[in-house]
């Protein structure tokens, strides 16, 4: 009887041993720096371009400096994937997404300096621009692909179905914002899907279902009704997307929502409100 208890003991500890170093290396996974940075690096240059069509309608100095953040941003997550590609990239094609990046940069400058000197865009220029948006956004996307889906991760659903809402949501206020400046809404060219923006609304709403599995408490249950309290009041000028609307109050609370969603992740990552399945809060 004392041998059969030791050996149900050791069992039970070896199961508990196994199942958290399980969840260690889930969590370890969802928080792949190379996924984050790649994920960022997207987000910064969609920002980018979002604040470059409203620069170009207003011409306003801090619209500018948000371009500038922007592309600040996916400069200092380009540096970071370099270094942390290891095994899940290889050298080719980290400096492949470095080319595209260069040539995305210099082009964001020649229109936004082409804007400073004759105060409306040139339109062939922004065209070059939104095509070469739409060439780096296929190879971020396919990058961050290639790695998330490497045998050696295993990701979380819900952190990269937030990571999807977050994209997903930056591509369509930028495809928003070019269609809200009537000098460039003929050239937007850069996202890489066809799908329209009410199509893209009713996605949002399917990955939002994935984030908000597990019945989540505390901060993330706060932080997810606040995502849908935004998207709430802005979903129909999306879903409507030919109805006149005021385009800023539709940046202002489509960016709320990315950086809610950002919070959202870390939280995933970190734990807090991550292990939520249960009762209400």
């Amino acid at each position: 009887m004392i041998q059969t208890g030791y050996r149900f003991r050791a069992a039970l500890a070896l199961f508990v041993a196994l199942a958290l170093g399980s969840l260690s290396l889930t969590a370890q996974a969802a928080n792949t720096p190379l996924l984050s940075s790649l994920h960022q690096f997207r987000i910064h240059n969609f920002a980018a371009l979002n604040a470059f069509y409203y620069f170009s309608a207003n011409g306003h100095t801090d619209t500018l400096n948000q371009v500038v953040a922007g592309i600040n941003g996916a400069n200092a997550e380009m540096n970071e994937v370099g270094g942390q590609s290891g095994d899940l990239l290889d050298s080719e094609q980290v400096s492949q997404l470095q080319t595209e990046f260069d040539r995305y940069k210099k082009l964001m400058r020649d229109n936004i300096n082409y804007v400073r000197e004759n105060s409306y865009p040139d339109l062939r220029l922004v065209s070059d621009m939104a095509n070469q948006a739409q060439a780096l956004s296929l190879i971020s996307d396919e990058l961050y692909d290639l790695a998330s889906t490497s045998d050696t991760l295993n990701t979380d659903e819900r952190v990269e179905a937030a990571r999807a809402a977050s994209l997903l949501m930056a591509k369509m206020m930028t495809k928003y914002a070019a269609r809200s400046t009537s000098s460039v809404s003929q050239t937007f060219q850069g996202a890489d899907s066809e799908m329209s923006l009410d199509q893209q609304a009713k996605q949002f709403d399917t990955l939002m279902k994935t984030v908000s599995k597990g019945n989540p408490r505390g901060e993330l249950r706060t932080l997810l009704g606040d995502i849908s309290s935004k998207w709430g009041f802005i979903r129909s000028s999306y879903v409507n997307y030919n109805q006149r609307n005021v385009s800023f109050v539709i940046n202002r609370y489509s960016g709320g929502i990315v950086s809610d969603l950002n919070r959202t992740i870390n939280l995933l990552q970190g734990g807090d409100g991550e292990s939520a399945a249960g009762e209400n809060a």
